[in-house]
Parts: C-alpha cells; structure tokens; sequence
C-alpha cells in the first residue's frame, strides 16, 4: 500500500492552521479550565473518527449525493453553533447583570457558588467539541474530497482512507493540546470581569457568525 504521505501532511497541517469551529470552541473551552479544553479537543478528534470511518465506508459518498442529507446535516451543525453562540452571549450578559447588583453599595456580594465538577466539565468539553465536529459537513468533505487524491489504485481505498485519517487525527491532539496550554496561560486575564465578558461575547457572536454562514452557504 502506497501513499502520498508529504504531500498530506503539508494538507493537514494547513487545515489545522486555519482556524474554524474546532478552533473556537477548543480555545473557548480551555478558557473555562484546561481539562475542559483538552476534552473539547479529544472531541473533535473523536468527530474526525466517525467522519473517517464513515468515508470509508462509503456513507459520506451517499451523504454528499443526497441534497435532503447533506441539507440536513449542514443545518443540523449551523443551529448548533448558532446554540452555543447565543447560549455564550447570553450567559454573558447574565453574569454581566449579576456583577452590577453586587457591585450596588447597598448590595453584599454573594458568596461564590461551588466549582462544576471536574467530571462535569470534562463531559460538556468533550460533548461540545464531538458535536461541533459531527455536525460540521466540511469536515466529511475532506475526508470525501480531500483524502482520495492521495490514495492510489494499488491498494485498497478504505485501508489507505483510514491509514490517512488515522495521521490526520494524531497530528490534531497535540496540535490542540498545545492550544490549550497556551489558553491556559491567558486564564488569569480572562478571569478579569470586563475582559471575560468581552471574551464570552466576541465568542458566541463568532459561533453566531459562523453557524449562520454555514446554513446560508450553498
């Protein structure tokens, strides 16, 4: 079995470069604590798992030629996003409008609340990074259109498919674990009140941006 190994790691590298849904929702998620970053990102690889069996399998052909499908799955991932975005947007404003009451002289400030498990955060980083990558339909067209032109006809498509896809998956997780090593060191700053509700909503108007583009594009 034969591949174009150089010439995909070059095509991968550049995908990973190029920030997208993943990216924000892997930076957002370490923002919050980097375990949670971490399973954002160990989520999307697992998205790119489904995409890459899927291809292989030949589900994604059927997919990409099926409008009803394809229509389904794009508009499926734009309303996610456009749900974190506003569910981003709005738990800003909400922690926004708490801090002003406390800050009133004849308010006390509340004790803070309890922590969110760190189970808890786990399973929402990794549930929001799997999703963002499942329902993304540009990811199962890479696998689709992208991965093919570096196959060859002397071996078998799906082998080579997953070969390729297997390389894609681990060249992300330390590519993300990165990323959030460096979010992380941002933390402190993002802890400030005024810069973490800048943050939280210049980042769900992007989820907002971005899931409402998608669904628009043909």
């Amino acid at each position: 079995m034969s591949v174009d190994l150089a010439g995909f790691l070059g095509v991968v590298l550049l995908a990973y470069l190029v920030p997208g849904p993943d990216f924000l929702v892997i930076l957002r998620s370490a923002g919050e604590h980097p375990a949670t970053g971490r399973a954002a990102a160990l989520g999307a690889q697992t998205g790119l798992c489904v995409h890459m069996l899927a291809a292989a399998a030949g589900l994604s052909l059927i997919a990409t030629r099926s409008p009803v499908v394809y229509d389904s799955i794009k508009l499926l991932g734009a309303a996610y996003l456009v749900y974190l975005g506003t569910r981003a947007v709005l738990t800003a404003r909400r922690h926004h409008a708490r801090k002003t009451a406390t800050d009133h002289p004849d308010n006390r400030t509340a004790p803070p609340g309890p922590n969110e498990p760190a189970r808890g955060r786990w399973r929402a980083g990794f549930t929001e990074g799997l999703l963002t990558n499942v329902l993304n339909p540009k990811a199962a067209l890479f696998f689709l259109s992208i991965l093919p032109q570096f196959v060859h006809g002397d071996g078998s498509p799906a082998q080579q498919i997953f070969l390729l896809g297997t390389l894609d998956i681990l060249i992300g997780v330390p590519y993300w674990f990165a990323l959030v090593a460096v979010a992380a060191r941002l933390r402190a700053l993002l802890a400030r009140p005024k810069i973490r509700h800048r943050w939280e909503l210049t980042t769900g108007w992007l989820f907002i941006a971005i899931g409402l583009g998608i669904a628009t594009t043909s």
